[in-house]
């Protein structure tokens, strides 16, 4: 391999979309956002927590304090936070499959 190839293969690592930034998605009360359909998990068998998707965007509601953490399906950390008890929102500008984890909850959400 060329001595160049490694340092910009490792310069392009860090552009790709998921590295942790200032411009990472963050969540925000759901105040006004339309929660339609069902949701994507089984909340009686999930503490009360309930998963749904919108426009480009993850939706949770839950009825206690939450850890989220939000995946890309290469393993990337797109966002992580602690939630109020209420409906929160998380604004994602790509689209793709995403793995959304909480406390002993792993859901796959597509967007």
């Amino acid at each position: 391999m060329n001595r160049w190839a490694v340092p910009i293969l490792l310069s392009w690592a860090t552009m790709l979309p998921g590295n942790i930034d200032a411009a990472q998605p963050k969540w925000q009360p759901a105040s006004g956002a339309a929660i339609e359909g069902q949701s994507l998990n089984n909340v009686e068998s999930s503490n009360g927590i309930a998963i749904y998707t919108g426009n480009k965007s993850i939706i949770i509601v839950t009825d206690h304090k939450v850890e989220v953490r939000v995946f890309t399906i290469l393993g990337q950390l797109v966002s992580h936070g602690n939630l109020p008890h209420g409906a929160s929102i998380l604004n994602i500008n790509s689209r793709g499959i995403y793995i959304v984890k909480i406390e002993n909850i792993t859901q796959k959400v597509a967007l």
